[in-house]
This record gives C-alpha cells, sequence and structure tokens, in this order.
C-alpha cells in the first residue's frame, strides 16, 4: 500500500530526506486526498448526467447539455489531480505516449 501511495503521489524513487520532509508538510494526507477525489468525481458524474437528462429540454437543452456535461467532464478530470497532485498529474498527461490523446480530450472539451 505504501508504494502505491509512493507511485500516485509522484514520490517513486527516493528523495532526500529534508526534500521528502518539505513535500510531506505541504501535500494533503493519503485520507484527504481520496476524500477529495471521491466528492470531485461524484460531482462530476452527477454534472455529466444531469447535462445529458437536460438535452431533451426543448430550446435550451442543446446549451444546457454542453455546458453541464463540459464541467462535470473537467470536474472528473480534476479528480485525479487529488491523489497524484497537479503538477503530477499534468506532467503525465503531457508525456509524449500520451500528448495526441490529451490534445483530442481538451479540444473536445
Amino acid at each position: 500500500m505504501d508504494k502505491l501511495k509512493r507511485v500516485l503521489s509522484g514520490r517513486d524513487a527516493e528523495e532526500p530526506s529534508g526534500l521528502a520532509e518539505v513535500i510531506d508538510a505541504t501535500s494533503l494526507g493519503w485520507g484527504t486526498r481520496v476524500k477529495g477525489f471521491i466528492a470531485c468525481f461524484a460531482i462530476g458524474c452527477l454534472c455529466s448526467i444531469l447535462g445529458s437528462c437536460l438535452l431533451w429540454i426543448p430550446k435550451k437543452g442543446l446549451v444546457l447539455f454542453a455546458v453541464f456535461y463540459t464541467l462535470g467532464n473537467i470536474a472528473s478530470l480534476g479528480s485525479t489531480m487529488f491523489l497524484m497532485g497537479p503538477m503530477k498529474q499534468l506532467k503525465r498527461m503531457f508525456e509524449p505516449t500520451r500528448l495526441i490523446a490529451t490534445i483530442v480530450m481538451l479540444v473536445s472539451i
């Protein structure tokens, strides 16, 4: 479990003790990260489902769908930042093997 926590938080390799203390002092605890992930992911799913349901409203349905579905996707994507941190998430998203998928996803949103 500790190995999983290190990998998801971006601390896979061993670090000097002084730097590790600074990182530990300024980061969220593992329980807080999981709670934030669950809350943000649930909000994202709820917005996406709500957007799909609002699609059938006459005249304004398409606009409401676009707004809620986009907010849901952004919240769901942002929820993973709780697990590994924003900088690690962005670095992984823009790795050469994931660059095309990231660009397509961001343009789609």
